[in-house]
């Protein structure tokens, strides 16, 4: 089975896109929602983290502060690479055990810092998903109701997307002009038979 890649920029549209090939009946494994899931339910992790970041990062009852973590990581580049060292190997892991799970001729894994996190290693290809930086800061101010500086701050922490389109197979232009679905049936197709 193949294990095909998904990313795109913050408002990019790759969650809508992976939605287009699960209709297909290709399964999706979203990176981004398995290390929330782990960061409050894997006990070593959970450790690790508060080692890291201290007890508190963790309320009474057991829940991650993710207005707390976001605050610290977004202001020390540092700490969130070290934060990064922890969560996305634990990911992998949930990966690859959720890949053994599956019948299907291939896989998306989506997640928006995909060359980031070094989790590209051991894919067999990566589809992109792009959009122009204007469009992409629209739908996500709309789709967060964040205002437009923060949106900036998550854009410039994310990969240039001139960088993550050359590392990409394949590129699907999500620009509300050009029709997804035919360039969707396409990828879908040269990967089936790729």
């Amino acid at each position: 089975m193949k294990a095909v890649g998904i990313t795109g920029g913050i408002g990019s549209g790759k969650t809508f896109v992976a939605k287009l090939f699960h209709e297909l009946g290709i399964p999706v494994y979203d990176a981004d929602s398995a290390a929330k899931m782990l960061m409050h339910n894997n006990p070593i992790l959970k450790n690790e983290l508060q080692q890291l970041l201290g007890k508190d990062i963790y309320s009474s009852d057991g829940n991650l502060n993710r207005k707390k973590m976001s605050e610290l990581i977004f202001n020390d580049s540092t700490l969130r690479l070290k934060v990064n060292a922890l969560v996305h190997p634990q990911v992998q892991l949930d990966f690859e055990k959720w890949i053994t799970e599956q019948k299907a001729p291939f896989v998306l894994k989506e997640s928006a810092i995909l060359f980031e996190a070094g989790a590209d290693k051991g894919l067999d290809t990566v589809i992109c998903v792009t959009a122009p930086k204007e469009l992409r800061i629209k739908r996500t101010v709309e789709r967060d109701k964040i205002d437009v500086a923060k949106v900036n701050t998550i854009v410039q922490s994310q990969m240039d997307d001139e960088l993550r389109n050359k590392k990409c197979a394949f590129v699907i232009l999500n620009d509300g002009k050009a029709a997804l679905l035919p360039q969707v049936l396409a990828v879908h197709e040269k990967i089936l038979n790729g």
